[in-house]
């Protein structure tokens, strides 16, 4: 597969199907501006994490010290990158009809061991 230059990767939209199938814009979690930047500017912090791309100017160094977890977002879209990270790596919710983490060995009823006690009358 050819490796994409900066521009390439620049230009590219940045969708997350994975965590976000229907886009940031339809999910909910983001507002409309946040969900454009996040578009926009996703592809090159995604880069700029992955090592791909080395940061080039100051507001890149501030993205990726931002999308590392080394100083607070400043910036519009710092701040939607951090929300973004956020949301990903949230913990996720049990079901209540999904795996439980009691087991069925938690609520056995424990008898005398005998039933010699139980009488059946016919």
């Amino acid at each position: 597969m050819a490796t994409m230059n900066r521009d390439q990767i620049i230009k590219k939209p940045f969708n997350d199907f994975k965590n976000y199938p229907y886009g940031f814009a339809r999910s909910g979690d983001f507002s409309i501006r946040e969900s454009e930047l996040l578009a926009k500017h996703g592809s090159l912090i995604a880069a700029l994490m992955s090592g791909e791309l080395e940061p080039e100017s100051a507001e890149e160094q501030s993205l990726l010290a931002v999308a590392r977890g080394e100083k607070a977002a400043d910036s519009p879209v710092e701040k939607a990158w951090s929300k973004y990270q956020a949301r990903i790596n949230r913990p996720k919710v049990g079901s209540m009809y999904g795996r439980s983490r009691y087991t069925d060995e938690a609520f056995e009823i424990s008898g005398g061991g005998d039933d010699d006690d139980l009488v059946v009358e016919d």
